[in-house]
Parts: C-alpha cells; structure tokens; sequence
C-alpha cells in the first residue's frame, strides 16, 4: 500500500497541476496512447485539474477496440464451428460483430472458454486431444510474448490441435499514421509504459525527430500521467522534440531483449487493418512460415464474412481522437455497457467505457475535426 501511496498523493498531484498551469503559455494537445492510460485519467479526474489550454486526446490505445470488425467476425465462425475450442481473454467476449458476440456463440452451444493467458490453451489442447483448441491472440507489444511463448511451447509439445488467431498490433507504426493523417492535431505523446517495458523506447526515437514530437513514456498512477503531462508541456513550450523516460522504474532504452529475441523468432511484422484507422503498414504481428500451422486463419479458411459496421456508432471517430466519447448521439442511450454497439464501450481499456462508468455523460464544447 506504501507503494501505491507513493503514486496517489493528492497534494503533490495538485503541485504538480499547479506547475502544469504555470508553465503552460498557449494550446497543446496530448494523446496518451494507452486506454488504461485513458481510464486512469477520467477515473482521477486528471484532465479536469489541468488549464483550459491542454487538451487530453484518447488515441487508439485499447487492442481490444482497434481489432477490426472483419478480425471479429472471423472469430466468431470459427468459435461456431464444431469439434472448437475458442479461447479468448474475458473482453473480447462481449464486443460485437456485425451480428452477435462470442457469449451469443457460448448460448448456441459454442466451447467458448475465459482463459487468463495463452498458456491455459495450450493446457486445454494438451488435456483434450480430440478437439480443435484456438486462442485469440490480440494485443500490443506487451502481451504479445505469452503468445509467443505458447506457440513455442505448444511446438514443442507436438500439440496438432493448436492454433491462434493472430491480431497482435504494434504501437510506433500507429503513432506514426496518427502523424500523417490529413488535419493531425496531436503535438506530443504520452507513451505507454508497460509495451515500453518490453521493447523499450529506442523505436520512438526517431519519430521524435522526424516529426518534431515530443513523446514522454509514462506510466499509469495518477502522479505517473501528470508528470508525464508536465515533462511534454515543458518540451513542447521549449520547442524541443526528443524522447523523455519519466517510467524509469519499469522501463529502460533497450527495454526487455529476452522477450524480444522470443518475438522475433515466431513473429514478424505485417501490415494490418485497425477499427478506425484503416491498414496500417507494418503495423502488426504475423506468425513466421515456420508456425504456419498454428496459425488458425489459414487452418480453418474462413471466407465469404459479410462485414457491416453500425451505422449510429462513431467508435472509429473516438479511435482517431476525433470526438470525444460522449459527442457521439449514441453514447450512453442506444450505446451502453449493456447495449454496446462498438469495442469502445465493452473493453475495460475503452474510452467509451471510461467516461461512461466515470459519470461524463455531458458532451463538451464541440471539438474541432480533423
């Protein structure tokens, strides 16, 4: 608890607020990248201590949210089909395809199963040989080592009835198409501290320098995210675009080369389509030719998806840091935690979720569009 306290301490919060509002001498817009950098900001009221002049952006930091639509429903076939076991984290469970969700699946008569890492299905396939065991493998950088590790565990074992279906996404290509899309207004970054755990901030380097960006790698405690907000108001008034480490205790340059060698070894890079921003080059994970046949996408062949998007749902305007959560006419009416009609609003990392459990169910002044 001393710990946490350390990392909760109302006063210094309000000191460092204060030191924010000293500094700051004109607008700025910061997206934090992470949704649990999201949560973390509406559940402590944090964007409402800062100045009128900082904006708080909500990027695209939630894997469950930016999994596209086409990735569900190839999910969902797959889970019906019988003789399958679908194993899924416990999100992904209620976010919608373009009919129904992996629970409808589980009503049917689906083996839909919760597991809490990839490794309880390689435990499943190994304990039921009869039947087809698949994991949904989604994520950033920082889950994407478990994957890793079950496929080459499930290798070893010479386990034939395990897959994955891979939707593993990386975040410096994302922060890169957020830069080069048509009206950016995004001028600096908090990045999230936990995917630098793993890979570090080496990769973020050089798109501080391409872009002139300051981009501060932060972590999730209230004091983490406000100063990380205080070291991007003090480089973007400087005018110095460089890359801070304000999560040392948890994350280094190199970052975590053992995780990383695993990485390399069953994965490799590929373009891929994120729910609101479109394909992203070189944006995501793919399993190496190597793992082909733990790779459930080409196991199973689905085809023929008719993928259609809500109409009423603007989830992919929330993605882009476009609107706010509560600027969209379905939030909180035809669009709740019960009803959701996009991942935004399912996911415990969504912004749609965080401003609909933390009671911001006003819409603010009508932001300017990209």
């Amino acid at each position: 608890m001393k710990y946490l306290d350390e990392f909760r301490d109302g006063a210094l919060a309000q000191r460092l607020a204060a030191e924010i509002r000293q500094h700051t001498t004109r607008p700025w817009r910061i997206m934090e990248v992470c949704g649990g950098q999201t949560h973390a900001i509406i559940r402590n009221g944090i964007d409402q201590l800062l100045p009128p002049e900082i904006e708080l952006i909500h990027g695209p930091g939630c894997p469950v949210c930016v999994t596209p639509l086409e990735t569900i429903d190839t999910a969902l076939a797959i889970a019906a089909l019988p003789g399958v076991t679908f194993c899924s984290f416990g999100d992904m469970l209620r976010v919608p395809g373009s009919r129904h969700d992996l629970f409808y699946v589980r009503s049917q008569g689906g083996d839909v199963r919760i597991v809490y890492s990839p490794m309880d299905a390689v435990r499943i396939a190994r304990e039921n040989p009869q039947r087809e065991v698949v994991f949904f493998a989604i994520g950033f950088e920082t889950t994407a080592p478990a994957t890793a590790m079950a496929v080459l565990t499930a290798k070893r074992l010479g386990l034939r009835n395990f897959s994955m279906l891979v939707a593993h996404v990386l975040v410096p290509p994302a922060i890169e198409a957020i830069l080069n899309a048509p009206g950016n207004r995004v001028q600096a970054f908090l990045a999230a501290g936990h995917v630098c755990s793993v890979m570090g901030y080496w990769q973020y380097v050089p798109l501080a320098e391409r872009y002139r960006v300051p981009i501060v790698v932060t972590g999730f405690e209230p004091l983490d995210i406000l100063e990380g907000i205080r070291r991007a108001v003090r480089l973007l008034e400087a005018g110095e675009a460089r890359v801070e480490n304000a999560y040392a205790r948890a994350v280094t340059f190199e970052g975590n080369c053992a995780a990383q060698k695993v990485l390399a070894e069953v994965f490799e890079p590929c373009d891929r389509a994120w729910r609101g921003l479109g394909v992203i080059p070189q944006s995501g994970w793919r399993l190496r030719p190597e793992y082909r046949d733990f790779d459930a996408q080409h196991r199973f062949a689905i085809g023929n998806l008719h993928v259609q998007e809500s109409p009423i749902c603007r989830s992919g305007d929330v993605l882009q840091g476009k609107i706010k959560p509560n600027q969209c006419p379905a939030f909180g009416t035809l669009c709740t935690p019960r009803t959701p009609l996009g991942a935004t609003m399912v996911s415990s990392e969504g912004a749609c979720a965080a401003y609909y459990n933390y009671g911001r169910m006003a819409a603010p002044a009508p932001l300017h569009h990209y």
